[in-house]
């Protein structure tokens, strides 16, 4: 369950302004949703760990902070830290996400909601803009092509303008997804585009998919 900062979000999405509403999924114990919040933006996560009682979800988090880390160690070779700066860095905007998001959480519960792909609770064109970042594509050994594309066309459908998914390569060494390309000729009346974003530390995972209507 890991806790991304405001500014990880910010370059992995190559975000400068929000919109008026915008969704987190599945957040996590992401910090981005009390900062967008405290914008003044109509922000909203969701993640299946938030029908977890408050201690067990403070504890998860918390418990979640340093297995990231484990990840980025068995993999060494396939990251960089020119973004980050030190493995430092990164661990300090985790563990200040982490304090936000758990400060959040429990003062407006009502802006995390439980739920998961591909079937999130929300009506139509709920949100204006709609990020999603290491899970579809990231698990592409987990979870499969006909997962995959159901995800995307929730996503688009809870969406009233555009879709930004992150990274686009697996995790761990960073392989390809082989079916994205397949993949976005299966969409219907959207807009697909990769973008490069200014934020790498996978190596290789410096691109979004951007899904507009």
């Amino acid at each position: 369950m890991t806790s991304r900062s405001y500014a990880e979000y910010e370059a992995m999405f190559d975000l400068t302004e929000l919109p008026e509403s915008v969704l987190d999924c599945c957040a996590g114990g992401a910090g981005f949703t009390a900062e967008a919040a405290a914008r003044g933006v109509d922000a909203v996560a969701v993640d299946p760990a938030y029908e977890l009682p408050g201690a067990e979800l403070v504890d998860t988090v918390r418990r979640s902070l340093p297995a990231g880390s484990g990840i980025v160690d068995h993999h060494a070779a396939s990251f960089v830290w020119h973004w980050y700066g030190s493995p430092e860095r990164r661990d300090e905007l985790r563990i200040d996400a982490a304090d936000r998001f758990l400060t959040d959480v429990a003062e407006a519960p009502d802006r995390y909601v439980p739920g998961s792909l591909p079937e999130l609770p929300f009506p139509d064109q709920r949100f204006e803009l709609v990020l999603s970042s290491h899970l579809l594509f990231t698990w592409a050994d987990k979870y499969d092509r006909a997962w995959h594309l159901a995800a995307l066309n929730e996503l688009i459908r809870v969406s009233r303008s555009e879709v930004r998914i992150f990274p686009l390569v697996k995790q761990g060494a960073g392989d390809p997804v082989e079916f994205l390309p397949s993949l976005l000729e299966e969409l219907d009346g959207v807009r697909s585009e990769i973008r490069k974003v200014p934020y790498e530390f996978q190596v290789g995972a410096d691109e979004m998919l951007v899904l507009t209507r």
